[in-house]
Protein backbone atom coordinates (compact mmCIF):
# COMPACT_ATOMS: atom_id res chain seq x y z
CA UNK A 1 0.00 0.00 0.00
CA UNK A 2 1.31 3.32 -0.61
CA UNK A 3 1.18 6.44 1.52
CA UNK A 4 -2.16 7.94 1.50
CA UNK A 5 -3.76 4.85 0.02
CA UNK A 6 -6.92 3.87 1.59
CA UNK A 7 -7.98 0.11 2.88
CA UNK A 8 -11.54 -0.37 0.56
CA UNK A 9 -14.51 -0.11 2.64
CA UNK A 10 -12.23 0.96 5.77
CA UNK A 11 -15.31 3.31 7.52
CA UNK A 12 -14.22 6.42 9.69
CA UNK A 13 -15.42 4.78 13.37
CA UNK A 14 -17.51 6.27 15.78
CA UNK A 15 -19.24 5.86 18.88
CA UNK A 16 -16.54 4.36 21.69
CA UNK A 17 -14.34 3.22 19.03
CA UNK A 18 -10.90 5.39 18.89
CA UNK A 19 -10.41 8.49 16.08
CA UNK A 20 -7.72 6.49 14.76
CA UNK A 21 -4.91 3.88 16.02
CA UNK A 22 -1.18 4.36 15.01
CA UNK A 23 0.54 1.08 14.42
CA UNK A 24 4.58 0.17 13.45
CA UNK A 25 7.62 -0.74 14.56
CA UNK A 26 9.51 0.51 17.55
CA UNK A 27 10.99 3.75 16.72
CA UNK A 28 8.40 4.28 14.40
CA UNK A 29 7.35 7.40 16.13
CA UNK A 30 3.70 6.39 17.55
CA UNK A 31 3.93 7.99 20.86
CA UNK A 32 5.38 10.93 19.64
CA UNK A 33 3.27 11.13 16.78
CA UNK A 34 0.14 9.91 18.43
CA UNK A 35 0.14 12.83 21.58
CA UNK A 36 0.58 15.45 17.92
CA UNK A 37 -2.49 14.09 16.49
CA UNK A 38 -4.19 13.93 19.83
CA UNK A 39 -3.59 17.36 20.80
CA UNK A 40 -4.39 18.19 16.97
CA UNK A 41 -7.57 16.72 17.06
CA UNK A 42 -8.76 17.62 20.66
CA UNK A 43 -8.75 13.89 22.04
CA UNK A 44 -6.90 12.03 24.34
CA UNK A 45 -4.08 10.04 23.77
CA UNK A 46 -3.60 6.18 24.70
CA UNK A 47 -1.05 4.09 24.60
CA UNK A 48 -1.43 0.26 24.93
CA UNK A 49 2.11 -0.28 26.31
CA UNK A 50 1.27 2.35 29.17
CA UNK A 51 -1.87 0.15 29.88
CA UNK A 52 -0.01 -3.43 29.47
CA UNK A 53 2.57 -1.94 32.06
CA UNK A 54 0.01 -0.69 34.74
CA UNK A 55 -1.77 -4.05 34.55
CA UNK A 56 0.76 -5.94 34.95
CA UNK A 57 2.77 -3.16 37.79
CA UNK A 58 6.16 -3.59 35.92
CA UNK A 59 8.22 -2.39 32.76
CA UNK A 60 7.90 -4.74 29.59
CA UNK A 61 10.66 -5.95 30.08
CA UNK A 62 10.53 -7.27 33.05
CA UNK A 63 7.09 -9.04 31.95
CA UNK A 64 9.06 -10.46 29.18
CA UNK A 65 11.53 -11.80 31.52
CA UNK A 66 9.50 -13.24 34.30
CA UNK A 67 6.15 -14.77 32.16
CA UNK A 68 7.57 -14.95 28.75
CA UNK A 69 6.58 -13.55 25.28
CA UNK A 70 3.09 -15.95 25.41
CA UNK A 71 2.15 -14.45 28.61
CA UNK A 72 2.92 -10.64 27.57
CA UNK A 73 0.90 -11.18 23.91
CA UNK A 74 -2.26 -12.39 26.01
CA UNK A 75 -1.84 -9.16 28.22
CA UNK A 76 -1.00 -7.05 24.58
CA UNK A 77 -4.27 -9.07 22.81
CA UNK A 78 -6.85 -7.69 26.67
CA UNK A 79 -4.98 -4.34 26.50
CA UNK A 80 -5.88 -3.51 22.82
CA UNK A 81 -9.53 -5.21 23.28
CA UNK A 82 -10.38 -3.06 26.15
CA UNK A 83 -8.90 0.18 24.49
CA UNK A 84 -10.59 -0.23 21.45
CA UNK A 85 -13.97 -0.36 23.05
CA UNK A 86 -14.01 1.94 25.52
CA UNK A 87 -11.22 5.23 24.19
CA UNK A 88 -12.21 7.54 21.58
CA UNK A 89 -9.03 9.39 20.91
CA UNK A 90 -6.35 8.67 19.09
CA UNK A 91 -4.59 4.93 19.94
CA UNK A 92 -1.34 3.88 19.51
CA UNK A 93 -0.41 -0.19 20.29
CA UNK A 94 2.93 -1.76 20.74
CA UNK A 95 4.77 -2.98 17.62
CA UNK A 96 4.01 -6.32 17.91
CA UNK A 97 -0.03 -5.84 18.61
CA UNK A 98 -0.64 -6.86 14.98
CA UNK A 99 1.31 -10.60 15.30
CA UNK A 100 -1.94 -11.37 17.26
CA UNK A 101 -5.41 -12.75 15.18
CA UNK A 102 -7.77 -11.16 17.81
CA UNK A 103 -5.93 -7.61 17.54
CA UNK A 104 -6.16 -7.34 13.30
CA UNK A 105 -9.77 -8.37 13.69
CA UNK A 106 -10.41 -5.70 16.38
CA UNK A 107 -8.65 -3.25 14.08
CA UNK A 108 -10.82 -3.74 10.98
CA UNK A 109 -13.06 -1.40 10.19
CA UNK A 110 -10.79 1.16 12.04
CA UNK A 111 -8.97 4.22 10.65
CA UNK A 112 -5.27 2.74 11.53
CA UNK A 113 -2.31 4.51 10.34
CA UNK A 114 1.13 2.23 9.25
CA UNK A 115 4.13 4.72 10.77
CA UNK A 116 6.61 2.71 8.32
CA UNK A 117 10.22 3.64 9.73
CA UNK A 118 13.57 2.35 8.33
CA UNK A 119 16.09 1.04 10.25
CA UNK A 120 18.37 3.87 9.96
CA UNK A 121 15.86 6.24 11.45
CA UNK A 122 14.71 3.79 14.17
CA UNK A 123 18.42 3.34 15.34
CA UNK A 124 18.61 7.20 15.95
CA UNK A 125 15.05 7.40 17.54
CA UNK A 126 15.18 4.26 20.01
CA UNK A 127 18.91 2.98 19.46
CA UNK A 128 19.35 -0.42 19.26
CA UNK A 129 20.73 -0.97 22.56
CA UNK A 130 17.17 -0.09 24.57
CA UNK A 131 15.44 -2.09 26.09
CA UNK A 132 13.67 -3.73 23.59
CA UNK A 133 13.40 -7.49 24.24
CA UNK A 134 12.77 -8.63 21.12
CA UNK A 135 15.86 -6.77 19.74
CA UNK A 136 18.24 -7.61 22.57
CA UNK A 137 20.71 -10.22 20.93
CA UNK A 138 22.19 -9.07 17.25
CA UNK A 139 19.56 -5.99 17.00
CA UNK A 140 20.08 -5.41 13.65
CA UNK A 141 19.51 -8.89 12.71
CA UNK A 142 16.30 -9.21 14.76
CA UNK A 143 15.01 -5.74 13.06
CA UNK A 144 15.14 -7.51 9.91
CA UNK A 145 13.42 -10.36 11.22
CA UNK A 146 11.21 -8.63 12.68
CA UNK A 147 9.96 -6.73 9.85
CA UNK A 148 9.96 -9.31 7.77
CA UNK A 149 7.12 -10.90 9.99
CA UNK A 150 5.25 -7.56 10.66
CA UNK A 151 5.37 -5.89 7.98
CA UNK A 152 2.72 -7.50 6.14
CA UNK A 153 0.29 -7.16 8.56
CA UNK A 154 0.83 -3.74 9.52
CA UNK A 155 -0.13 -3.16 5.85
CA UNK A 156 -3.32 -5.62 5.87
CA UNK A 157 -4.73 -3.83 9.23
CA UNK A 158 -3.87 -0.09 7.65
CA UNK A 159 -6.22 2.45 5.99
CA UNK A 160 -2.98 4.64 5.37
CA UNK A 161 0.68 4.21 5.40
CA UNK A 162 3.24 6.88 6.04
CA UNK A 163 6.53 6.74 5.39
CA UNK A 164 8.48 8.42 8.27
CA UNK A 165 11.51 8.60 6.66
CA UNK A 166 13.44 12.13 6.88
CA UNK A 167 10.14 13.24 8.81
CA UNK A 168 10.26 15.61 11.77
CA UNK A 169 6.72 14.27 14.10
CA UNK A 170 5.39 17.41 12.95
CA UNK A 171 5.63 16.06 9.12
CA UNK A 172 4.47 12.81 10.01
CA UNK A 173 0.99 13.79 12.08
CA UNK A 174 0.32 16.43 9.15
CA UNK A 175 0.91 14.15 6.57
CA UNK A 176 -1.06 11.25 8.43
CA UNK A 177 -4.11 13.96 8.73
CA UNK A 178 -3.52 14.62 5.33
CA UNK A 179 -3.66 11.23 4.47
CA UNK A 180 -6.95 10.18 6.35
CA UNK A 181 -8.80 13.49 5.18
CA UNK A 182 -8.17 12.29 1.60
CA UNK A 183 -9.67 8.74 2.08
CA UNK A 184 -12.56 9.67 4.57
Amino acid sequence: MSEGSARPGAPTGGGTAPVLVLVGPPGSGKSTVGRLLADRLGVAFRDTDADIERLAGKPIPEIFIDEGEPHFRELEVRAVREAAGTHDGVLALGGGAVLAEATRTLLAGLRVVYLEVALGDAVKRVGLDAPRPLLAVNPRAAWRELMEARRPLYLEVATVVIDTEGRTPEQVADAALEALEKNA
